[in-house]
């Protein structure tokens, strides 16, 4: 009884499959499925579906491969009458101070102390990686009595200086203001720098000074005296001076001179729509997309920084006692400084993915909203103190715009419209394409759940026209 069952549901089933080419929207199928027609007739007509099918395949292919790939384009705007720019985030990194490193020196081991245990602590103050000094000194075998093997983050912050040793007479376009209200602190891997207007500093929400660029204000320039040698870098406000900071990044400072550096700007805008795509697909990340540890904020320069911490971790299992936001037991001793700096070259060069070199690989996306800042030209004389001044060449002519070029929208759109062009089909022919296989043989099954002797006889309805005058005639043949 179940074999019946099962064969008349089967059957009910495979004749749902049959009706398909007969009631199917989707176009040719009808004409492939109509027996009535010669066989040659609907070969010719299988062969065209199925070039069509072929065909749009391939352009939807195309497509999706167009949107996974090239979702945005790269083009330069010059309607700048309107434009305001930001000036970019200067930070300030000292690099020396031997009056520091003397005093603290003689304070921690006394006025007879080893000179060498100096250098030690001016290597590790102002570390970037090499310690010659600290493995010759302060190695495992024979170190120096007054090598310090632990807490080196204690001892060298000792040494480093506070905002009011390191920059004073800071003005805006002639206007002075109060330097260390707005130059915060900034953990770095090369320890602390003081920073205006950048958003990776300690604070969460520091002080800004407004600092704008528009046809009214005319080009910005910033200026103030730095005190000790150092670095100022010129950053977005999301990127961060590290030991790969490219050198036209950076100005040194050395004391008894005068450094004027024009700067020129070019933004980038993005389409609203861009934050709709994926960071792999868009090729960059948003700030507030952040994926790494050691800063609040994405960036290139940010993620350089994380990739070197996993780097160290791996190759010397501690990380840079200067490295952000890193718990204290994973900072290097003495031991760890002497694997660093064993390690240097690799550590301390960016490579390609492809690049067969020393140095590091590190997969990092630039930034969605950093501006592109050139070096016009740089000047340097003996005429001041240590002073720097940072300008604006010129308003900026032109700037990147990001725009979306195939978003989701585009790809199904240009999906529909192939499959409509090829095929004649819509969203609802699947739907059909689905109800008629899956949905419709069970909603039959249904409906003739109670049995009918005669149409399981015969295949008809009783009350079928054609039935009954069949049925008359074939009782007439009888009698």
């Amino acid at each position: 009884m179940f074999s019946r069952k099962g064969n008349k549901y089967l059957a009910l089933w495979w004749n749902g499959i049959k009706s398909f080419p007969e009631t199917t929207s989707i176009h040719g199928f009808r004409f492939i499925g109509d027996s009535k027609r010669h066989l040659i007739e609907r070969f010719l007509w299988l062969f065209f579906v199925c070039l069509s099918w072929y065909c749009s395949s391939l352009l939807i292919a195309a497509q999706y491969n167009a949107y996974i790939n090239n979702p945005i384009s790269f083009v330069v705007e010059t309607t700048y009458t309107n434009w305001t720019t930001k000036f970019p985030s200067i930070v300030v990194c000292e690099t020396e101070s031997y009056a520091s490193i003397q005093e603290i020196s003689n304070r921690l081991w006394g006025k007879d102390h080893d000179f060498n245990i100096e250098e030690v602590l001016k290597e590790l103050s102002y570390f970037k990686g090499a310690a010659y000094y600290t493995t010759e000194f302060c190695n495992i075998e024979d170190p120096l009595p007054e090598c310090f093997q632990h807490n080196i983050t204690h001892y060298v912050n000792l040494v480093r200086g506070d905002c009011n040793s390191i920059i004073s007479f800071c003005t805006w376009n002639g206007q002075p203001f109060e330097c260390c209200s707005y130059f915060r602190p900034m953990d770095t891997e090369l320890g602390i720098c003081y920073a205006i207007n950048s958003i990776q500093g300690r604070e969460r929400r520091p002080p800004k000074l407004e600092l704008v660029n528009n046809r009214t204000t005319g080009p910005g320039t910033m200026t103030f005296k730095v005190l000790l040698p150092g670095k100022v870098y010129v950053l977005n406000e999301e990127e961060v001076p590290s030991i790969t900071t490219p050198e036209s990044d950076v100005i040194n400072v050395k004391p008894e001179s005068y450094y004027r550096r024009l700067i020129s700007i070019k933004d980038i805008h993005n389409d609203a729509g861009a934050r709709l795509i994926s960071p792999v697909k868009r090729k960059c990340r948003y700030t507030d997309e952040n994926n790494i540890e050691v800063y609040p904020y994405y960036s290139y320069t940010a993620c350089t920084v994380q990739c070197r911490k996993d780097a160290q971790l791996r190759m010397c299992n501690c990380t840079n006692f200067y490295m952000p936001n890193v718990e204290e037991h994973l900072k290097c001793n003495m031991t760890g400084v002497i694997c660093l700096y064993n390690n240097l070259n690799t550590l301390s060069v960016l490579k390609a993915r492809w690049s067969s070199r020393t140095g590091l690989f590190c997969d990092c996306l630039p930034s969605c909203t950093e501006a592109e800042i050139s070096t016009v030209k740089d000047f340097e004389s003996d005429k001041y103190n240590a002073s720097v001044a940072i300008e604006l060449a010129f308003l900026p002519t032109e700037r990147y715009r990001r725009n979306v070029v195939r978003g989701a929208l585009d790809l199904v759109v240009s999906t529909g419209g192939t499959g409509g062009l090829f095929l004649g089909t819509t969203i609802l022919s699947f739907v059909e394409l689905i109800y008629i296989i899956l949905i419709r043989p069970f909603c039959n099954i249904y409906t003739q759940r109670y049995k009918d002797p005669w149409h399981e006889k015969y295949g008809r309805k009783l009350e079928d026209n054609k039935f009954i005058q069949l049925r008359l005639k074939r009782e007439s043949l009888k009698l």
